[in-house]
């Protein structure tokens, strides 16, 4: 089953473009065929009606990547991910890969 994937994100995050190419890039090193989604996210009624934790956000099979934050609020922002360095703008390929082991079963 191919999962649906989605990339959250408001207009002008510096962060969402170089997220959707990781993404991409981490399918096409699994070989997977998938079209990710780019959501432009507008305001906080959006972010509460998609579960967005803040941009960019990924989500596989409209789960976030990030189980720890899976229970959080939505939230209308820049979003940071915990990296082995710090943090930084973009999420780490291990959580997408996780994600999307988890999602295939």
């Amino acid at each position: 089953m191919t999962p649906t994937i989605r990339v959250l994100f408001f207009e002008g995050c510096p962060n969402a473009q170089p997220t959707i190419r990781l993404v991409e890039s981490i399918l096409a090193r699994r070989g997977m065929t998938v079209t990710v989604e780019q959501v432009l996210v507008n305001n906080l009624d959006d972010s509460t009606r998609l579960n967005f934790l803040g941009s960019p956000s990924v989500h596989i099979d409209g789960i976030d990547i990030e189980e720890s934050r899976r229970a959080d609020p939505p939230f209308f922002g820049c979003r940071l991910y915990r990296h082995a360095a710090g943090t930084q703008g973009t999420p780490p390929a291990e959580l997408i890969e996780r994600a999307l082991t988890n999602a295939r079963g």
